[in-house]
C-alpha cells in the first residue's frame, strides 16, 4: 500500500471525508483553510478561504456543488465547491464544531461547542440550493447534550438526526419536531467521532476510554466492541468488506517525547464481525485525528496530528483478504 502523502495544511488535520462519488476528497485543519483534492492522484485542487479560526468538520452536497464548513471562528461557511467562492456564513454565540447537509440538501444542521456558558446545540437551517443568499434564522434548535457535540448525522430517510457528543452519548432526535426519542450511553470517556456504514444499518463510534463500538442504526444495539491500547479518535466502517478501520494514539500533549511505535500511530484494520486485529499500517509521526474509507472501498485516506493527509490504495493482497473475511 505506497500512499500518497498530501502536504497542505500547517496545523493538525480534524477531518477527511469523500464527496459522494469518491473522486474528491475534502480536508480540513486547525490552520483555517479547507482543502479539496482530487483522490485519484492526491493532487490538490484549492482551498477556501474565509475563515479565522480552525476548522473542525466539513460536508459536501450530493451532487458536489456545495460545502459547509464548520469552525472556531464561531461560524459556519457556504462555499461553492469548484471555485471556493463564499456564499453565506452564519454565525453563532460560541464554535461550530459539526456539520451536514440533509438528504435531498434542503436543511442543513450545524452543532456548536459547550463553551463560556454557550451550551452544544444543534442549529437546523434552510438551504435553498438554486440561491446564494440564505436564512440566518433556524427553523429548529435542538437542544440536550451535556458535552460538546462532534458529530450530526442525518438519517438517509430524513426523518432523524443522530448526534454523538463528548459527554459519551448517541442520540436519535425526531426531524420533524426536535424531540429527543432515543439515548444511548455508548461510552465512559469522551466521543470523538462517529460514522455510518454505506447500508445505513450500522454506525461505530470511536473513543478516548481505548474503544470503537459497532452499534445498530434502528435500535441503537451493541453489535461489536474494538478494543486498544490507546485513544481512538476515529473510525471508519468499509463498504465492501468485513472490515473496520481505526485511528487514534496517545495524547497530542504527550508525542513529543514518543516515538512512533510507543504512540501507537498506525492505523490498524479490523475483522467487523471477530473483533480481531488483522493488520496495522504505520506512516503518521503523531496521534491519527481522523479516518474515512473511499465509498467503494478501494482506498483509505487518514489525517493526523502531524499535519499530514495520507491517501491509501489498497493492493491486490489486500482483496484477496478482504474477500476471504468478508462473511
Amino acid at each position: 500500500m505506497r500512499p500518497f502523502l498530501l502536504k497542505g495544511h500547517e496545523r493538525p488535520i480534524t477531518r477527511v471525508k469523500f464527496n459522494r462519488e469518491g473522486d474528491l476528497l475534502f480536508t480540513t485543519s486547525m490552520d483555517k483553510s479547507p482543502t479539496c483534492w482530487r483522490s485519484s492522484n492526491g493532487e490538490r485542487i484549492g482551498t477556501y478561504k474565509g475563515h479565522n479560526g480552525a476548522v473542525r468538520d466539513i460536508d459536501i452536497t450530493y451532487n458536489s456543488e456545495r460545502v459547509i464548513t464548520a469552525s472556531a471562528d464561531n461560524s459556519a461557511m457556504l462555499w461553492r465547491a469548484d471555485t471556493g467562492e463564499k456564499l453565506y456564513q452564519w454565525h453563532f454565540q460560541s464554535p461550530a464544531r459539526a456539520v451536514c447537509f440533509s438528504p435531498g440538501d434542503g436543511l442543513i444542521a450545524v452543532a456548536t461547542t459547550k463553551l463560556m456558558g454557550q451550551p452544544s446545540n444543534i442549529y437546523i437551517f434552510e438551504h435553498d440550493m438554486n440561491s446564494d443568499e440564505q436564512s440566518e434564522e433556524p427553523v429548529m434548535v435542538l437542544e440536550g447534550h451535556e458535552g460538546t457535540i462532534v458529530r450530526v448525522v442525518w438519517y438517509p430517510t430524513g426523518e432523524y438526526i443522530i448526534s454523538a457528543a463528548e459527554d459519551g452519548t448517541v442520540r436519535k432526535w425526531d426531524a420533524e419536531n426536535g424531540e429527543e426519542i432515543a439515548r444511548v450511553e455508548a461510552h465512559e470517556n469522551i466521543i470523538r467521532d462517529c460514522q455510518f456504514s454505506s447500508d445505513y444499518t450500522m454506525f461505530i463510534t470511536s473513543s478516548k476510554d481505548h474503544t470503537a463500538k459497532l452499534w445498530t442504526l434502528h435500535d441503537f444495539e451493541l453489535m461489536k466492541t474494538y478494543s486498544v491500547d490507546h485513544p481512538v479518535n476515529s473510525a471508519s466502517i468499509s463498504p465492501i468488506f468485513s472490515h473496520v478501520l481505526l485511528g487514534g494514539g496517545q495524547e497530542a500533549s504527550m508525542v513529543t517525547t514518543t516515538t512512533d511505535r510507543q504512540g501507537k500511530f498506525e492505523a490498524k484494520i479490523f475483522h467487523l464481525v471477530y473483533e480481531e486485529e488483522l493488520g496495522r499500517v504505520k506512516g503518521h509521526f503523531g496521534p491519527i485525528n481522523t479516518v474515512a474509507f473511499s465509498p467503494d472501498g478501494k482506498m483509505y485516506v487518514s489525517g493526523g496530528e502531524d499535519g499530514y493527509v495520507r491517501l491509501h490504495g489498497f493492493d491486490d493482497e489486500y482483496f484477496d483478504k478482504g474477500k476471504e473475511d468478508t462473511v
